[in-house]
């Protein structure tokens, strides 16, 4: 992928993904394209087993470009469809997020407000540094931010007084209401999010992607459907050879070599 808003680098079968567009890692079309590019290749990249998301800089991301929106408005005639093409591309990078076939890690470096909520709440995973943010800021300018996004993280009320107020959330107070796993000093944040990545990348790849994939599906069904379906992706991996060896690996008591297969 060449594209330096979005840089990616894989190691030890960890792909890190950093949102780099000074200075707050604003979203532009571009970024949002390349979001969604990094996420949709794991599904061809075998050897990549977790993501984290971060942000360069001080911000995580704050959320739609305002400045380059301010100048597309004026001008004239703008593009019909502009906004809408936009809004698209946005909501597809979230979605590549979700729809990873593989667990994402978000490492809140900083404020993740709008559309950086949305990518924040998109994630399976959240760690955030102490001086970490979430809201959603655009009913300050006569906008509307990613509602349904917040509700997944916080539930129905507090998500409303985010979205009428524009009331920002501390990293602490997303540790103390277990929306973060762990809230950290800036300078440990990577630290905190590659140990759990490094966690994730030691089980059976294959019952990692399956994993993903349950939960994503489960997530709207009821309790005896998705156990059912959970069920399922059991019984498909119980006769991989992955399988096998976790199991020898466990009764040996030594560390799996597994074949992805």
């Amino acid at each position: 992928m060449d594209n330096p808003e979005v840089r990616v680098e894989i190691k030890d079968h960890i792909a890190t993904v950093t949102m780099d567009r000074p200075p707050v890692n604003a979203m532009s079309q571009s970024l949002v394209v390349a979001l969604a590019e990094a996420f949709d290749s794991f599904d061809d990249l075998p050897e990549v087993r977790v993501a984290i998301l971060t942000g360069a800089g001080k911000c995580f991301c704050a959320g739609a470009d305002l400045k380059a929106r301010g100048a597309s408005a004026s001008k004239t005639p703008r593009r019909p469809g502009a906004q809408r093409i936009y809004s698209r591309a946005g909501r597809e990078a979230f979605n590549s997020i979700m729809e990873c076939p593989v667990p994402v890690i978000g490492a809140i470096n900083g404020p993740a407000l709008g559309g950086g909520l949305c990518m924040a709440a998109a994630c399976d995973i959240l760690v955030a540094a102490e001086n970490a943010t979430i809201g959603l800021p655009e009913i300050d300018v006569g906008l509307l931010g990613g509602g349904r996004h917040a509700q997944r993280m916080f539930g129905v009320y507090k998500a409303r007084m985010l979205m009428f107020t524009g009331q920002r959330v501390s990293g602490a107070e997303l540790y103390r209401r277990g929306i973060v796993e762990q809230c950290v000093p800036s300078e440990r944040l990577m630290d905190a999010a590659m140990e759990i990545a490094t966690n994730i990348a030691e089980k059976s790849p294959l019952a990692i992607r399956m994993a993903k994939k349950n939960m994503a599906t489960i997530e709207f069904m009821n309790v005896r459907d998705g156990y059912r379906y959970e069920q399922d992706g059991t019984n498909a991996l119980i006769h991989s050879e992955d399988s096998r060896e976790a199991v020898r690996a466990f009764l040996e008591k030594r560390k799996p070599d597994f074949k992805n297969r």
